[in-house]
């Protein structure tokens, strides 16, 4: 039974991307559901990068959150201390172990090692995935619009080291366009760097602009030479039973998004 069909009798609403990447690259996103295996809670929550950083009465629901994700990966996912910048880590045989142990302080990663699921949490920001044509390396980033403007995609598509026109995105969910109201400082990070970035930008009031950042990600992937980007069309703030979403709920809940390459 493949991943989706897996996920789809488990009774989940999760996502696998229909992205055109080839069979052994695989890849889900998860929702805020988690079904009701087990007795466990029906709420996903993956909490923070390190469980000691949760509340104390919220840890045995975000353990119970990531068994439930750990049944449809290959081995123990990679975590990232996820700061809303740039820095991309790279998995390989060396740092695997310590990765696994202590999240790398970064907004991406990519790895070549087989086996080993990437992964990013997620509440509004965009996780974004890739993977060459080959499936013979893959990349997932948390991309808010800090990380955006910092160049987080353009920096995976470089630790990729791959041609970047051999390289599929794919832009899970996100806060969208009709949604995210942001500040002139916002629009400034972009249009300072990029004058035709403003068309990505609706006004809103006096200083205030709504922002569709699923646009500004397929831009910033273009400019590098990613052409190939599915993806960008759901909305965490508006779906309510679907998606976590930070400005709506103000919580610190987070879905996740994982990506690997399978063993040959």
């Amino acid at each position: 039974m493949n991943l989706a069909a897996r996920i789809e009798a488990s009774g989940l609403d999760w996502i696998v991307p229909d992205w055109g990447v080839v069979a052994r690259v695989q890849a889900f996103v998860s929702t805020r559901n988690a079904g009701a295996a087990d007795g466990a809670s029906p709420e996903l929550d993956l909490g923070p990068s390190r469980l000691e950083r949760a509340d104390a009465a919220a840890r045995e629901a975000i353990v119970g959150s990531r068994r439930r994700v750990a049944a449809f990966l290959p081995s123990a996912p990679v975590w990232l201390e996820q700061v809303h910048g740039r820095d991309v880590a790279s998995i390989d045989a060396r740092t695997l172990d310590a990765s696994r142990a202590t999240p790398p302080v970064a907004d991406a990663a990519v790895t070549r090692v087989p086996g080993v699921p990437l992964a990013v949490r997620v509440a509004d920001c965009l996780p974004v995935l890739f993977a060459d044509r080959e499936g013979a390396v893959v990349g997932a980033a948390h991309a808010g619009w800090r990380g955006l403007a910092a160049g987080v995609l353009e920096a995976t598509v470089t630790a990729m080291d791959v041609p970047p026109e051999a390289i599929v995105a794919w832009i899970g969910p996100g806060i969208g366009p009709r949604a995210f109201e942001v500040g002139d400082e916002v629009r400034e990070a972009f249009v300072a760097r990029d004058g035709d970035a403003a068309a990505h930008f609706a006004p809103h009031g006096p200083g205030k602009w709504l922002a569709d950042l699923p646009a500004l990600a397929r831009r910033r992937l273009a400019a590098v030479g990613v052409a190939r980007v599915g993806g960008g069309n759901l909305c965490t703030y508006t779906d309510t039973g679907r998606f976590h979403s930070f400005r709506r709920d103000r919580t610190a809940a987070r879905f996740g998004a994982f990506v690997w390459r399978q063993p040959a």
